[in-house]
Protein backbone atom coordinates (compact mmCIF):
# COMPACT_ATOMS: atom_id res chain seq x y z
CA UNK A 1 0.00 0.00 0.00
CA UNK A 2 1.46 3.32 -1.14
CA UNK A 3 2.06 5.59 1.96
CA UNK A 4 -0.30 8.45 1.99
CA UNK A 5 1.37 12.57 2.74
CA UNK A 6 -0.33 12.30 6.12
CA UNK A 7 1.31 9.55 7.24
CA UNK A 8 4.53 10.55 6.20
CA UNK A 9 3.94 13.65 8.05
CA UNK A 10 3.07 11.92 11.13
CA UNK A 11 6.38 9.53 11.47
CA UNK A 12 8.24 12.90 10.89
CA UNK A 13 6.76 14.75 13.97
CA UNK A 14 7.63 11.41 15.84
CA UNK A 15 11.05 11.56 14.61
CA UNK A 16 11.26 14.98 15.44
CA UNK A 17 10.37 14.34 19.21
CA UNK A 18 13.19 11.55 19.37
CA UNK A 19 16.38 14.04 18.22
CA UNK A 20 17.96 16.69 19.51
CA UNK A 21 16.33 20.42 19.01
CA UNK A 22 19.20 22.63 17.60
CA UNK A 23 20.05 25.57 19.58
CA UNK A 24 18.79 27.39 16.48
CA UNK A 25 15.68 26.05 16.74
CA UNK A 26 15.60 26.34 20.58
CA UNK A 27 16.23 29.99 20.27
CA UNK A 28 13.76 30.52 17.69
CA UNK A 29 11.62 28.63 19.97
CA UNK A 30 12.31 31.35 22.64
CA UNK A 31 11.58 34.15 20.44
CA UNK A 32 7.91 32.55 19.53
CA UNK A 33 6.94 32.33 22.96
CA UNK A 34 8.15 35.55 23.47
CA UNK A 35 5.88 36.84 20.48
CA UNK A 36 3.09 35.48 21.55
CA UNK A 37 3.05 36.73 25.19
CA UNK A 38 3.62 40.13 23.95
CA UNK A 39 0.47 39.72 21.63
CA UNK A 40 -1.66 38.24 24.63
CA UNK A 41 -0.25 41.35 27.30
CA UNK A 42 -0.79 44.13 24.21
CA UNK A 43 -4.51 42.85 24.03
CA UNK A 44 -5.39 42.87 27.58
CA UNK A 45 -7.10 46.35 27.67
CA UNK A 46 -9.29 45.57 24.84
CA UNK A 47 -13.01 45.53 25.96
CA UNK A 48 -12.87 42.46 23.07
CA UNK A 49 -10.14 40.55 25.43
CA UNK A 50 -13.11 40.69 28.73
CA UNK A 51 -15.44 39.79 25.81
CA UNK A 52 -13.11 37.02 24.99
CA UNK A 53 -12.69 35.65 28.45
CA UNK A 54 -16.43 36.01 29.58
CA UNK A 55 -17.03 33.90 26.16
CA UNK A 56 -14.57 31.03 27.21
CA UNK A 57 -16.28 30.85 30.45
CA UNK A 58 -19.72 30.76 29.04
CA UNK A 59 -18.75 27.76 26.84
CA UNK A 60 -16.40 25.51 29.49
CA UNK A 61 -17.32 27.35 32.89
CA UNK A 62 -15.88 26.52 35.79
CA UNK A 63 -12.39 27.94 37.32
CA UNK A 64 -9.43 25.26 36.48
CA UNK A 65 -5.67 25.52 36.68
CA UNK A 66 -4.91 27.18 33.23
CA UNK A 67 -4.21 31.28 33.48
CA UNK A 68 -6.10 33.56 30.73
CA UNK A 69 -4.40 36.84 29.81
CA UNK A 70 -6.03 40.11 31.72
CA UNK A 71 -7.48 37.31 35.00
CA UNK A 72 -9.05 34.25 36.02
CA UNK A 73 -8.11 30.50 35.44
CA UNK A 74 -9.89 28.32 33.55
CA UNK A 75 -9.67 24.64 32.49
CA UNK A 76 -7.75 23.94 29.73
CA UNK A 77 -10.08 23.97 26.60
CA UNK A 78 -11.51 27.28 28.30
CA UNK A 79 -8.16 28.81 28.56
CA UNK A 80 -6.64 27.99 24.95
CA UNK A 81 -9.55 29.35 23.52
CA UNK A 82 -9.69 32.29 25.83
CA UNK A 83 -5.81 33.03 25.23
CA UNK A 84 -6.29 32.36 21.47
CA UNK A 85 -8.82 34.64 20.74
CA UNK A 86 -7.01 37.49 23.31
CA UNK A 87 -3.51 37.02 21.51
CA UNK A 88 -5.06 37.46 18.20
CA UNK A 89 -6.74 40.87 18.66
CA UNK A 90 -4.14 42.79 17.93
CA UNK A 91 -2.79 41.50 14.88
CA UNK A 92 0.63 41.38 16.04
CA UNK A 93 1.10 37.69 16.53
CA UNK A 94 3.34 35.89 14.27
CA UNK A 95 2.48 35.07 10.53
CA UNK A 96 3.83 33.12 7.60
CA UNK A 97 4.52 33.69 4.44
CA UNK A 98 3.74 30.82 2.29
CA UNK A 99 1.53 28.99 4.52
CA UNK A 100 -0.39 32.82 5.08
CA UNK A 101 -1.48 32.05 8.75
CA UNK A 102 -0.79 33.06 12.29
CA UNK A 103 1.03 29.75 13.85
CA UNK A 104 1.94 30.87 17.28
CA UNK A 105 -1.59 31.51 18.38
CA UNK A 106 -2.26 27.41 17.09
CA UNK A 107 1.00 26.31 18.38
CA UNK A 108 1.36 27.49 21.90
CA UNK A 109 -2.36 28.45 23.00
CA UNK A 110 -3.28 24.44 23.70
CA UNK A 111 0.05 23.40 24.82
CA UNK A 112 0.53 26.56 27.76
CA UNK A 113 -2.77 25.36 28.62
CA UNK A 114 -2.26 21.71 28.71
CA UNK A 115 1.15 22.32 30.58
CA UNK A 116 -0.54 23.98 33.48
CA UNK A 117 -2.92 21.30 33.77
CA UNK A 118 -0.44 18.38 33.71
CA UNK A 119 3.09 17.34 34.44
CA UNK A 120 5.07 18.23 31.12
CA UNK A 121 8.42 18.82 31.35
CA UNK A 122 9.82 21.62 29.04
CA UNK A 123 11.34 19.06 26.36
CA UNK A 124 7.83 17.69 26.03
CA UNK A 125 6.33 21.52 25.60
CA UNK A 126 8.89 22.20 22.89
CA UNK A 127 8.17 19.38 20.95
CA UNK A 128 4.13 20.05 21.04
CA UNK A 129 5.06 24.13 19.81
CA UNK A 130 7.49 22.75 17.16
CA UNK A 131 5.09 20.29 16.21
CA UNK A 132 1.72 23.21 15.92
CA UNK A 133 4.18 25.37 13.75
CA UNK A 134 5.37 22.13 11.44
CA UNK A 135 1.73 20.84 10.91
CA UNK A 136 -0.38 24.25 10.52
CA UNK A 137 2.49 25.92 7.93
CA UNK A 138 2.83 22.71 6.29
CA UNK A 139 -0.62 22.24 5.71
CA UNK A 140 -1.02 26.11 4.94
CA UNK A 141 1.61 25.86 2.35
CA UNK A 142 -0.12 23.12 0.32
CA UNK A 143 -3.55 24.68 0.84
CA UNK A 144 -1.90 27.88 -1.18
CA UNK A 145 -3.06 31.05 -2.63
CA UNK A 146 -6.92 30.32 -4.19
CA UNK A 147 -7.21 28.63 -0.60
CA UNK A 148 -6.39 31.58 1.21
CA UNK A 149 -8.25 34.05 -0.67
CA UNK A 150 -11.25 32.63 0.58
CA UNK A 151 -10.44 30.69 3.37
CA UNK A 152 -8.56 31.66 6.88
CA UNK A 153 -5.64 29.60 7.01
CA UNK A 154 -5.18 30.20 10.25
CA UNK A 155 -8.84 28.68 10.96
CA UNK A 156 -8.43 25.82 8.90
CA UNK A 157 -5.19 24.56 8.35
CA UNK A 158 -4.91 25.76 12.12
CA UNK A 159 -7.16 23.29 13.25
CA UNK A 160 -4.79 20.25 12.61
CA UNK A 161 -1.71 22.21 13.49
CA UNK A 162 -3.54 22.84 17.09
CA UNK A 163 -4.33 19.07 17.10
CA UNK A 164 -0.69 18.23 16.40
CA UNK A 165 0.23 20.82 19.11
CA UNK A 166 -2.20 18.98 21.34
CA UNK A 167 -1.60 15.60 20.75
CA UNK A 168 1.77 15.92 20.83
CA UNK A 169 1.62 17.41 24.71
CA UNK A 170 -0.75 14.65 25.45
CA UNK A 171 1.44 12.09 24.56
CA UNK A 172 -0.06 10.49 21.96
CA UNK A 173 1.37 7.55 19.71
CA UNK A 174 1.85 7.84 16.01
CA UNK A 175 -1.39 6.28 15.05
CA UNK A 176 -3.66 8.17 17.72
CA UNK A 177 -1.79 11.71 16.34
CA UNK A 178 -2.76 10.73 13.04
CA UNK A 179 -5.98 10.39 14.31
CA UNK A 180 -6.27 13.39 16.46
CA UNK A 181 -4.95 15.66 13.06
CA UNK A 182 -7.84 13.93 11.06
CA UNK A 183 -10.50 15.08 13.52
CA UNK A 184 -9.16 18.56 13.72
CA UNK A 185 -9.06 18.60 9.74
CA UNK A 186 -12.96 17.62 9.71
CA UNK A 187 -13.15 20.48 11.84
CA UNK A 188 -11.77 23.40 9.83
CA UNK A 189 -13.87 26.52 9.19
CA UNK A 190 -13.12 30.26 8.66
CA UNK A 191 -14.96 32.40 5.99
CA UNK A 192 -13.30 35.00 5.27
CA UNK A 193 -16.86 36.17 4.39
CA UNK A 194 -16.70 37.97 7.68
CA UNK A 195 -14.65 40.91 6.16
CA UNK A 196 -16.79 41.76 3.60
CA UNK A 197 -19.75 41.68 5.68
CA UNK A 198 -17.70 43.89 8.40
CA UNK A 199 -17.78 41.86 11.15
CA UNK A 200 -13.64 42.04 11.91
CA UNK A 201 -14.48 41.97 15.64
CA UNK A 202 -15.28 38.79 15.17
CA UNK A 203 -11.71 37.16 13.28
CA UNK A 204 -10.28 35.95 16.81
CA UNK A 205 -13.00 34.20 16.43
CA UNK A 206 -10.85 31.74 13.96
CA UNK A 207 -8.18 30.79 15.64
CA UNK A 208 -10.16 30.57 19.17
CA UNK A 209 -12.37 27.79 17.36
CA UNK A 210 -9.37 26.08 16.21
CA UNK A 211 -7.47 26.18 18.72
CA UNK A 212 -10.40 24.40 20.76
CA UNK A 213 -10.95 22.29 18.06
CA UNK A 214 -7.83 20.61 17.71
CA UNK A 215 -7.99 20.25 21.53
CA UNK A 216 -10.53 18.45 21.72
CA UNK A 217 -9.75 16.59 18.05
CA UNK A 218 -6.43 15.00 20.17
CA UNK A 219 -8.49 14.16 23.40
CA UNK A 220 -11.11 12.37 20.73
CA UNK A 221 -8.31 10.54 19.94
CA UNK A 222 -6.67 9.65 23.32
CA UNK A 223 -10.33 7.99 23.78
CA UNK A 224 -9.92 6.10 20.63
CA UNK A 225 -11.96 7.89 18.12
CA UNK A 226 -10.68 7.28 14.71
CA UNK A 227 -10.02 10.49 12.47
CA UNK A 228 -10.12 10.70 8.53
CA UNK A 229 -6.28 9.65 7.58
CA UNK A 230 -6.41 11.56 4.04
CA UNK A 231 -7.48 14.45 5.59
CA UNK A 232 -5.74 17.08 3.18
CA UNK A 233 -5.02 14.67 -0.36
CA UNK A 234 -7.87 12.76 0.06
CA UNK A 235 -10.76 13.15 -2.69
CA UNK A 236 -13.01 14.53 -0.16
CA UNK A 237 -10.18 16.23 1.88
CA UNK A 238 -9.09 19.82 2.87
CA UNK A 239 -7.35 20.40 -0.77
CA UNK A 240 -10.10 19.12 -3.01
CA UNK A 241 -12.86 20.79 -0.96
CA UNK A 242 -11.09 24.13 0.05
CA UNK A 243 -9.97 25.11 -2.81
CA UNK A 244 -6.22 24.38 -2.39
CA UNK A 245 -3.66 25.16 -5.35
CA UNK A 246 0.04 24.76 -3.65
CA UNK A 247 2.43 22.55 -3.53
CA UNK A 248 0.79 19.94 -2.11
CA UNK A 249 4.61 18.23 -1.59
CA UNK A 250 5.09 20.68 1.16
CA UNK A 251 2.76 18.41 3.34
CA UNK A 252 6.36 15.47 3.66
CA UNK A 253 9.07 17.33 1.48
CA UNK A 254 12.53 17.45 3.34
CA UNK A 255 11.82 15.98 6.60
CA UNK A 256 15.66 16.72 7.02
CA UNK A 257 15.23 20.40 7.12
CA UNK A 258 15.16 22.86 10.01
CA UNK A 259 11.62 22.79 11.62
CA UNK A 260 9.18 24.73 9.91
CA UNK A 261 9.17 27.52 13.21
CA UNK A 262 12.59 28.89 12.14
CA UNK A 263 10.77 29.81 8.88
CA UNK A 264 7.97 32.30 10.51
CA UNK A 265 7.71 36.23 10.66
CA UNK A 266 7.54 37.98 13.53
CA UNK A 267 5.48 41.40 12.94
CA UNK A 268 6.84 44.79 13.23
CA UNK A 269 3.47 46.71 12.50
CA UNK A 270 0.83 46.42 14.61
CA UNK A 271 -1.56 45.58 11.62
CA UNK A 272 -2.47 42.78 9.01
CA UNK A 273 0.99 41.31 7.62
CA UNK A 274 -0.49 42.11 4.09
CA UNK A 275 0.39 45.77 4.80
CA UNK A 276 3.87 45.27 6.45
CA UNK A 277 5.90 46.27 2.65
CA UNK A 278 4.39 49.38 1.86
CA UNK A 279 4.88 50.24 5.49
CA UNK A 280 8.33 49.21 5.56
CA UNK A 281 8.58 50.84 2.08
CA UNK A 282 7.32 54.30 3.60
CA UNK A 283 9.66 54.49 6.73
CA UNK A 284 12.72 53.78 4.39
CA UNK A 285 11.56 56.54 2.13
CA UNK A 286 11.08 58.74 5.87
CA UNK A 287 14.06 57.97 7.58
CA UNK A 288 16.28 58.49 4.42
CA UNK A 289 14.80 61.92 2.79
CA UNK A 290 13.32 63.94 6.24
CA UNK A 291 10.34 65.23 5.24
CA UNK A 292 7.06 66.56 6.77
CA UNK A 293 3.46 65.68 6.44
CA UNK A 294 3.00 68.87 5.06
CA UNK A 295 5.79 68.41 2.27
CA UNK A 296 3.57 65.72 0.81
CA UNK A 297 1.77 66.39 -2.62
CA UNK A 298 1.27 62.40 -3.53
CA UNK A 299 1.47 59.45 -2.42
CA UNK A 300 1.05 56.18 -4.85
CA UNK A 301 1.48 52.69 -3.66
CA UNK A 302 1.67 49.56 -6.04
CA UNK A 303 0.54 46.22 -3.47
CA UNK A 304 0.03 42.52 -4.70
CA UNK A 305 -3.48 42.21 -5.16
CA UNK A 306 -4.34 39.35 -2.45
CA UNK A 307 -3.04 41.91 0.08
CA UNK A 308 -6.56 43.69 -0.45
CA UNK A 309 -8.75 40.75 -0.65
CA UNK A 310 -7.73 40.70 3.11
CA UNK A 311 -6.91 44.03 3.68
CA UNK A 312 -9.07 46.51 1.70
CA UNK A 313 -11.16 48.57 3.67
CA UNK A 314 -10.76 52.29 2.12
CA UNK A 315 -11.13 53.91 5.14
CA UNK A 316 -12.01 52.62 8.78
CA UNK A 317 -15.32 53.45 11.00
CA UNK A 318 -14.66 51.64 13.57
CA UNK A 319 -11.16 50.62 15.63
CA UNK A 320 -11.65 46.67 14.29
CA UNK A 321 -11.19 47.94 10.76
CA UNK A 322 -7.70 50.07 10.81
CA UNK A 323 -5.74 47.22 11.02
CA UNK A 324 -6.94 46.40 7.32
CA UNK A 325 -6.80 49.63 5.87
CA UNK A 326 -3.72 50.70 4.01
CA UNK A 327 -4.57 53.87 3.90
CA UNK A 328 -5.32 54.57 7.41
CA UNK A 329 -1.98 52.86 9.14
CA UNK A 330 0.04 55.00 6.26
CA UNK A 331 -1.63 58.23 6.75
CA UNK A 332 -0.82 57.71 10.21
CA UNK A 333 2.96 56.58 9.79
CA UNK A 334 3.45 59.75 7.49
CA UNK A 335 1.71 61.66 10.23
CA UNK A 336 3.22 60.76 13.29
CA UNK A 337 6.18 59.25 12.20
CA UNK A 338 5.08 55.77 14.04
CA UNK A 339 2.48 53.40 14.23
CA UNK A 340 1.72 52.48 17.92
CA UNK A 341 -1.00 50.14 19.52
CA UNK A 342 -2.73 53.58 20.20
CA UNK A 343 -3.01 54.22 17.13
CA UNK A 344 -5.41 51.00 16.23
CA UNK A 345 -7.35 51.16 19.55
CA UNK A 346 -8.41 54.98 19.38
CA UNK A 347 -7.61 55.86 16.11
CA UNK A 348 -8.76 59.88 15.20
CA UNK A 349 -10.80 58.74 11.98
CA UNK A 350 -11.97 62.16 11.85
CA UNK A 351 -8.73 64.29 12.20
CA UNK A 352 -7.98 66.84 9.54
CA UNK A 353 -4.40 66.33 9.18
CA UNK A 354 -4.86 62.70 8.51
CA UNK A 355 -8.00 62.44 6.59
CA UNK A 356 -5.59 65.08 4.26
CA UNK A 357 -2.71 62.86 3.84
CA UNK A 358 -5.67 59.92 3.35
CA UNK A 359 -7.05 61.52 0.81
CA UNK A 360 -3.63 61.90 -1.08
CA UNK A 361 -3.03 58.38 -1.02
CA UNK A 362 -3.61 56.29 -4.14
CA UNK A 363 -3.34 52.35 -4.30
CA UNK A 364 -3.21 50.12 -7.68
CA UNK A 365 -2.24 46.59 -7.52
CA UNK A 366 0.44 44.64 -10.09
CA UNK A 367 0.14 41.40 -11.45
CA UNK A 368 3.62 41.39 -11.42
CA UNK A 369 3.75 41.65 -7.68
CA UNK A 370 0.70 39.07 -7.90
CA UNK A 371 3.04 36.38 -9.45
CA UNK A 372 5.67 36.08 -6.91
CA UNK A 373 3.07 36.24 -4.03
CA UNK A 374 3.40 34.84 -1.02
CA UNK A 375 7.23 33.73 -1.21
CA UNK A 376 7.43 37.67 -1.61
CA UNK A 377 5.03 40.48 -0.93
CA UNK A 378 6.05 43.09 -3.26
CA UNK A 379 4.87 46.94 -2.56
CA UNK A 380 6.56 49.75 -3.64
CA UNK A 381 5.98 53.10 -2.51
CA UNK A 382 6.17 56.80 -4.64
CA UNK A 383 6.09 60.12 -2.25
CA UNK A 384 6.15 63.42 -4.60
CA UNK A 385 7.12 66.26 -2.95
CA UNK A 386 5.25 69.79 -3.16
CA UNK A 387 8.47 70.90 -4.54
CA UNK A 388 8.91 68.35 -7.41
CA UNK A 389 11.24 66.08 -5.86
CA UNK A 390 9.86 62.15 -6.00
CA UNK A 391 11.12 59.59 -4.16
CA UNK A 392 10.35 55.42 -4.48
CA UNK A 393 11.11 52.13 -2.72
CA UNK A 394 10.53 48.91 -3.64
CA UNK A 395 10.43 45.99 -0.28
CA UNK A 396 9.89 42.56 -1.32
CA UNK A 397 10.46 41.29 1.84
CA UNK A 398 9.33 42.61 5.55
CA UNK A 399 11.12 43.12 8.77
CA UNK A 400 10.98 40.26 10.56
CA UNK A 401 11.08 38.03 7.46
CA UNK A 402 13.62 34.66 8.41
CA UNK A 403 15.91 37.13 6.24
CA UNK A 404 15.42 40.25 7.98
CA UNK A 405 15.08 39.10 11.72
CA UNK A 406 14.76 40.50 15.70
CA UNK A 407 17.30 39.62 17.44
CA UNK A 408 16.68 39.00 21.46
CA UNK A 409 16.87 42.66 22.24
CA UNK A 410 14.97 44.05 19.92
CA UNK A 411 12.41 41.90 20.60
CA UNK A 412 11.97 42.88 24.06
CA UNK A 413 11.82 46.37 23.04
CA UNK A 414 9.16 45.82 20.87
CA UNK A 415 7.41 43.65 24.05
CA UNK A 416 7.87 47.11 25.69
CA UNK A 417 6.34 49.23 22.71
CA UNK A 418 3.47 47.01 22.20
CA UNK A 419 2.72 46.06 25.78
CA UNK A 420 3.43 49.39 27.11
CA UNK A 421 1.29 48.66 30.77
CA UNK A 422 4.31 45.81 31.84
CA UNK A 423 6.46 46.85 33.89
CA UNK A 424 9.91 45.74 34.42
CA UNK A 425 9.64 43.51 36.58
CA UNK A 426 6.85 41.78 34.62
CA UNK A 427 9.32 41.61 31.80
CA UNK A 428 12.14 40.72 33.33
CA UNK A 429 10.15 37.06 34.44
CA UNK A 430 8.55 36.79 31.13
CA UNK A 431 11.58 37.40 28.89
CA UNK A 432 13.47 34.55 31.52
CA UNK A 433 10.78 32.28 31.70
CA UNK A 434 10.89 32.57 27.34
CA UNK A 435 14.74 32.44 27.05
CA UNK A 436 14.68 29.17 29.38
CA UNK A 437 13.32 27.02 26.20
CA UNK A 438 16.97 27.93 25.00
CA UNK A 439 18.62 26.00 27.61
CA UNK A 440 18.58 22.38 26.53
CA UNK A 441 19.91 21.71 30.27
CA UNK A 442 16.45 22.57 31.33
CA UNK A 443 14.42 19.79 29.12
CA UNK A 444 13.41 17.47 32.08
CA UNK A 445 12.08 20.33 34.07
CA UNK A 446 8.63 20.78 35.18
CA UNK A 447 7.32 23.34 32.82
CA UNK A 448 5.94 25.55 35.65
CA UNK A 449 3.37 28.31 33.59
CA UNK A 450 2.75 30.95 35.98
CA UNK A 451 -0.46 32.85 36.25
CA UNK A 452 2.20 36.10 36.36
CA UNK A 453 2.96 35.62 32.89
CA UNK A 454 -0.08 36.06 31.99
CA UNK A 455 -1.11 39.82 33.27
CA UNK A 456 -2.64 37.92 36.32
Amino acid sequence: MTKIAETALVEHLVAMQRRPLSQATRERLAQALLDWFTAGWSAVPMPLAATMRSLANDLTPGVGPASVFGGGSMVPAGAAFANAGIAHLREIDDAHRAAMLHPGVIAVSPVLALAAAHDLCRRRVADAIVAGYEVSLRVGEALGTRHAAGFHTTATAGAVGAAAAAGVALGLDAARLHHAMGIGATQAAGLWQLVDDDAHESKSLHPAFAVRNGLYAAFAARAGLPGARAFVTGKRGLYALLAGDGPMQALDADPDEPERLNTATIKAWPCCAQLFTPLDATRALMDEHAFTPADIESVSVEIFPHALKIAGVHWPTKPAETCFSLRYVLAMLLRKGRLGIEDMEAPELEASGLLTLAQKIEVSTSEAYQRVFPKKRPARVTIVLRDGRRFSALRELRRGDPEDPYDWPALQARMHAFAPAMDDAAAACLSDWCAGFADAGRDEMRCEVSPALFNV
